[in-house]
């Protein structure tokens, strides 16, 4: 119904924002990886946009991209993920991060964001696995081999963030075995 809105950033109070659209005040709530990219309070501003129409409330959510958008609709069609819990999983983790996980089915990673338990994570993988890959078209996977995924399992639960074992796991040879590749990667990370 209203799929893009275009005026003037009027406030900005996490996740909300008030957007002035020809003396009409839009809320919208966004996800914050959208809300890092606004311009400034008085600027112009345009989002791409999903109108959720329940009993009690018309609510208006806005994304930066329609990548970001055609995540969340996938999001809120899965049993148990509403609106919110879409925000907070686009809000934890990037598009490409989240297409990364599904491809890989790392609920490890998913668990980490606020309000996804394992239960909640699994089913997400389930839900997504095949639908998020197609929208996204291919994934950027450091080599192709099924020891990446292992490596980059063995290097979260040693304590290394996503974003230090996914920088090690590309610099890595694309033969290595699972065992090696672990010690590469803990030589690199070891060194920053």
């Amino acid at each position: 119904m209203i799929g893009r809105l275009s005026g003037t950033l009027l406030e900005k109070n996490p996740p909300q924002l008030l957007i002035d659209c020809n003396g009409v005040g839009y809320e919208v709530g966004v996800p914050m990886s959208t809300f890092y990219n606004l311009p400034g309070i008085g600027e112009k501003v345009a989002l791409l946009t999903h109108l959720a129409i329940r009993e009690d409330a018309h609510v208006l959510y806005g994304f930066g991209t329609a990548e970001e958008r055609n995540v969340f609709k996938q999001l809120i069609k899965i049993s148990g993920v509403g609106a919110r819990t879409a925000l907070s999983i686009l809000s934890g983790m990037s598009v490409q991060d989240l297409a990364q996980a599904v491809t890989l089915q790392e609920a490890g990673r998913l668990t980490k964001v606020p309000g996804i338990g394992k239960k909640t994570a699994e089913r997400l993988l389930l839900e997504l696995k095949g639908k998020l890959g197609a929208d996204l078209g291919p994934v950027d996977s450091p080599h192709g081999s099924d020891a990446s995924g292992d490596i980059l399992n063995a290097l979260i639960a040693l304590g290394y963030s996503d974003k230090e074992a996914l920088l090690a796991l590309k610099q890595l040879p694309p033969e290595a075995t699972v065992s090696e590749g672990i010690k590469l990667a803990l030589k690199m990370l070891s060194k920053l």
